[in-house]
């Protein structure tokens, strides 16, 4: 019998920012395909109910309750996850916090808070389990980017789009860092994802026009970047490196949102 596409039995990941919508689904969707999930999260009280659910659905998941903003926190939620399982294959760094401030509104905290959690948390989760990758022969770094910054921009979010930008940039670095030792470095770059953080971009009338203005006519799912996620991770992604998809139901590619508008509606 041919072996699922997207198989990680006995391969064990971490997850941050799982404790809900696209990190929730994330760790969902790699446990289906048999890897065990560390939960890593600020918020125990969500991440325990993910951890409960894919223990309770016969998977294995593990809250390691975690602020990734800060270093010697990642450093002691790596070194747990070692001891816990032995081994790590997979690190998604998924996490991410967007405060919603013009650039003359933005303050020193909020600033540094974003990009320590969306951007310093690569460099030190990508440092803390670079060993545990070395001693099983390769592995797999995954980063949760966006649209919003490397492609497209949106006021209030100049921040956000800074640390995606640089997200890229260091995904492309470290993937040329450590391609000899099999490591992959790769990212997803979602569009408008419906997610609890949804909430904070409009009221329900306004995320009802972003999805009509989508091309597909429709908001994402967390299912759609954590099945792009599980490719990533896979072997069948073994000779992708260095690269970012774009999970978008197409919403970047028109030159003005008020033409395609006007495309459809003559249908």
């Amino acid at each position: 019998m041919r072996p699922m596409i997207g198989d990680l039995t006995g391969r064990v990941a971490i997850v941050t920012g799982a404790g809900q919508g696209i990190g929730e689904g994330i760790a969902r969707c790699f446990a289906k395909a048999g890897a065990a999930v560390v939960i890593a999260t600020r918020s125990s009280d969500n991440g325990q109910a993910v951890a409960d659910s894919i223990n309770a659905g016969g998977g294995r998941a593990l809250l390691i309750q975690t602020d990734v903003g800060i270093h010697a926190e990642v450093d002691a939620m790596v070194a747990q996850t070692a001891e816990a399982f032995g081994r790590i294959d997979i690190m998604v760094h998924n996490a991410a916090v967007y405060p919603i401030h013009t650039i003359e509104e933005l303050d020193d905290s909020d600033l540094e808070r974003t990009f320590a959690v969306n951007l310093k948390a690569a460099f030190w989760l990508t440092q803390a389990v670079l060993p545990q990758l070395r001693r099983r022969g390769g592995g797999r770094l995954l980063f949760t980017s966006s649209v919003t910054g490397p492609r497209v921009a949106m006021p209030g979010t100049a921040h956000y789009a800074a640390t995606k930008g640089g997200l890229n940039g260091f995904i492309r670095t470290a993937a040329l860092e450590y391609a000899r030792e099999n490591i992959t470095v790769n990212g997803v770059e979602p569009g408008y994802i419906l997610t609890p953080a949804m909430q904070a971009l409009g009221d329900e009338a306004e995320i009802a026009a972003m999805a009509g203005s989508i091309p597909l006519g429709k908001l994402g799912a967390p299912a759609d970047i954590a099945n792009t996620m599980l490719f990533l991770a896979s072997d069948e992604a073994g000779y992708i490196t260095g690269q970012t998809i774009v999970v978008d139901g197409g919403s970047t590619l028109p030159e003005s949102p008020v033409v395609l508008q006007s495309f459809y509606a003559g249908e």
